[in-house]
């Protein structure tokens, strides 16, 4: 495998994207289960040039929501296509764990399905079946957001990929298990990767995990990624967000097809500033949709979901 490129520790990982169906019911779990805040939401009229939102060409929208402002928490990006109201789960999501007894109280007290997995750690779904497990204690200084888990069919295979091609720091690895733990920096959060039987199957619900790097490196990746033949989605790209910076990406994929974002970090620290009218801009995007407020009313008896 090829060396990867000087400079790791400039390297933060940022978000996973979800592609969600029922924008009122999600907003509900993060914003009012997590107890996560709502850091900036923005509507398109067609799709990314980059496959933000997936492969879908009609008005979408995203929001980005966390325990905290971009520049130093892991979030979460939830897209949304609008008519789109389900996507087929596959196996490649296995789920995001987190630390906040906050989060198993809120989920307690708004009867939010929870089970106890083991001693202190509860499982729960986001709408959709999206895969959290809570941590019922005090949340770390640096960041409620831990880890998250991608299933991968070669766990040494991903290694090679994930640690020498990205330079990926390897914190723990258990060959019995099948699983090892990755990141850029102690206090960010990890990636892990647990091995399973059988092929990885991403089917329409496909996420995609973002990292941000220097500006400069991301040709060398797209270099280094060539030479190694290693699949790029999408080569190196500008994406405008009206009236916010432009930002460059490339778009990669490792062996098993789990999509990789590296964006350039001074344009994206300027981009991903919080936005004190978020939450107001998502509950009026969700009060002039349709399908919304179907969601909503559907809904209302129930704080279950």
């Amino acid at each position: 495998m090829g060396v990867a490129p000087v400079g790791m520790a400039s390297r933060r990982a940022l978000h996973f994207v979800f592609k969600v169906g029922n924008r009122f019911q999600t907003t509900h779990f993060f914003r009012d289960v997590l107890g996560m805040k709502i850091l900036r939401h923005e509507e398109f009229e067609e799709g990314c040039k980059a496959a933000c939102n997936g492969p879908y060409d009609g008005k979408w929208s995203k929001t980005m929501v966390g325990f905290g402002p971009e520049d130093d928490h892991f979030v979460a990006e939830l897209t949304y296509n609008y008519g789109i109201g389900h996507y087929k789960l596959g196996n490649d999501f296995m789920g995001i764990t987190l630390a906040s007894n906050q989060a198993v109280s809120n989920a307690r007290r708004l009867e939010w399905p929870l089970s106890e997995v083991t001693e202190g750690v509860f499982e729960t779904e986001a709408p959709g079946g999206y895969k959290f497990y809570l941590q019922n204690r005090s949340p770390p200084q640096s960041d409620p957001i831990l880890k998250v888990t991608l299933a991968v069919s070669d766990l040494q295979k991903s290694l090679n990929y994930w640690s020498n091609l990205l330079g990926m720091k390897i914190y723990e690895k258990d060959e019995e298990k099948q699983r090892a733990l990755l990141g850029y920096a102690d206090n960010q959060c990890k990636l892990e990767l647990q091995g399973i039987k059988g092929t990885v199957d991403h089917a329409a619900a496909f996420g995609r995990i973002a990292f941000s790097c220097p500006q400069k490196e991301l040709s060398d990746l797209e270099d280094l990624m060539k030479r190694e033949n290693q699949k790029i989605l999408t080569p190196l790209v500008s994406l405008d967000t009206p009236g916010k910076a432009t930002v460059q990406v490339v778009i990669l994929a490792d062996p098993d097809g789990h999509e990789i974002c590296f964006v350039g970090d001074e344009a994206f620290r300027e981009l991903s500033e919080m936005d004190p009218e978020g939450s107001k801009l998502l509950d009026d995007a969700m009060a002039a949709d349709k399908s919304d407020e179907w969601f909503a009313k559907q809904n209302k008896p129930k704080a279950s979901g």
